[in-house]
Parts: structure tokens; sequence; C-alpha cells
């Protein structure tokens, strides 16, 4: 098990007063490896906390650069980026917020093979992304290497959030695709309202921490939709 530094003790110790966490929790996340699949609004928030929360390594995978339209609600990118690869802007912006992990990025749209290749040297994969071939390739891969995958969307003011951990009889992201369709709007076409995606990315950082400290109950079988117009929660449960 990898140790805590001093500076980390106090760094994190608001965290490793929690039962659940505790040094010995605060460890395993110093040892995690965890892959962030697109640095949009979703990813720019789940990867933030993440890093604040000391997940020792973390891995950023994009292939899109920032634009001024992005700035309303990615929020590890400003200005002075655009043009940049999300991917480089959002390790600046992390490398600030957290230096003693480790970050590494992928510029690249990867194959399904490639895929195939990496992730199973993570130990949680977060898809947050909002395009359905890249979501079908995770699921596919995920649930052939047995590495959970914690999925979010947002549109509007919108959002969704479950984990697929592909533990015998669980659903998979396919089992999602059959109850809603495919055609999904994205937030080019449909617009969004930037506290959304930083609620589901936040919920999609508490339940990747919770699935690598199995603490608590994830989202497995469930999905967790939130109505920012009229602030309400609902589950769904989903079939197997």
């Amino acid at each position: 098990m990898t140790e805590l530094s001093y500076q980390e003790e106090l760094r994190y110790n608001r965290q490793i007063m929690l039962k659940a966490v505790d040094f010995e929790g605060q460890e395993t996340l110093k040892q995690s490896k965890m892959l962030i699949v697109g640095l949009g609004g979703l990813g720019c928030a789940a990867s933030q906390y993440l890093a604040t929360a000391g997940v020792g390594h973390l891995t950023l995978l994009d292939f899109d650069t920032v634009s001024l339209s992005n700035l309303q609600r990615q929020v590890l990118h400003d200005d002075s980026r655009l043009a940049m690869p999300k991917v480089d802007s959002a390790k600046l912006s992390l490398q600030r917020l957290n230096p003693h992990i480790q970050i590494d990025t992928i510029n690249a749209k990867l194959s399904t093979e490639k895929l195939a290749e990496i992730i199973p040297h993570f130990d949680v994969i977060l898809d947050c992304t909002d395009n359905v071939e890249i979501r079908n390739q995770l699921d596919q891969v995920c649930q052939q290497a047995k590495v959970p995958l914690v999925s979010g969307a947002a549109i509007r003011l919108e959002g969704q959030v479950t984990v697929f951990t592909y533990q015998e009889n669980t659903p998979t992201y396919r089992t999602l695709s059959q109850l809603f369709g495919e055609n999904t709007l994205s937030c080019v076409e449909a617009g969004v309202l930037a506290p959304i995606v930083g609620i589901v990315g936040s919920i999609q950082a508490l339940e990747a921490i919770k699935v690598r400290l199995n603490i608590g109950k994830n989202l497995c079988g469930r999905l967790l939709m939130i109505d920012g117009m009229t602030m309400s929660i609902r589950e769904i449960k989903l079939p197997v």
C-alpha cells in the first residue's frame, strides 16, 4: 500500500476523518488509476473532484479542442486556451489543484481495439461523453474487461447518472439504450444550463470513489434522473 506523505495527510484530512475512508481508503485512492473519457462539462467537473480527492493517477481522454462556446460550462478551460486540446488544458488546471497526483493525457479518438488495450489497466472508467458511438464502445470494452463504468449525461436542465459494474445479473449500457433509444440530442442541438453538468459530473466523481473504495450503495442497477427545472430527483430500476 502506498503511504501518504505528511502534506497529503493534511490535505486530505477531512476525508480521512470519515470512517468509510480513513487512512486505508485514502491510500487506496492514492494508488488508484481512473480514466476520464471526455473533458467537456461533465469531465471537467468529475476530474476536478477526483483530483482534489486524491485519486493518484488520472488519465484524460478527448480528441477535441477548446472553443469559446465551451467556456460557459467547462470550468477547467479559459479564454487563454482557445484552440488548445481539451486534455492539455484540463491537465494544466488539475495540476494546479493538486500537484501530488499524476495526470496523463490521450489527445485522440481511440478505436475499440485500442480501448481494449488500455482499459484493463484502470480501476474505474468515467464516461463523460455525449457521443453514442463512444458510449457503446466503452460499454463493450468495460464489460469484457469487467472494469466498472460510471456513466453520466446532461442536456437542457436534465441529467442522469448510473454505474455499470458488469457483475453477474447487472445491467449494461445497452439496457439503458433499449429503454430510451439512441437518438439522443447533444448540447449543441438542445442546449444545456451550466450548473446541471456540474451536478452530474460531481455525482460521477462520488460514485467512482464509492466504487473504488467499495463503500455505500452505488448506482449499479439504478438510473438517477435529475430535473433541474423542478429540482426533483427520481430513480428508475434498470432491467437486467
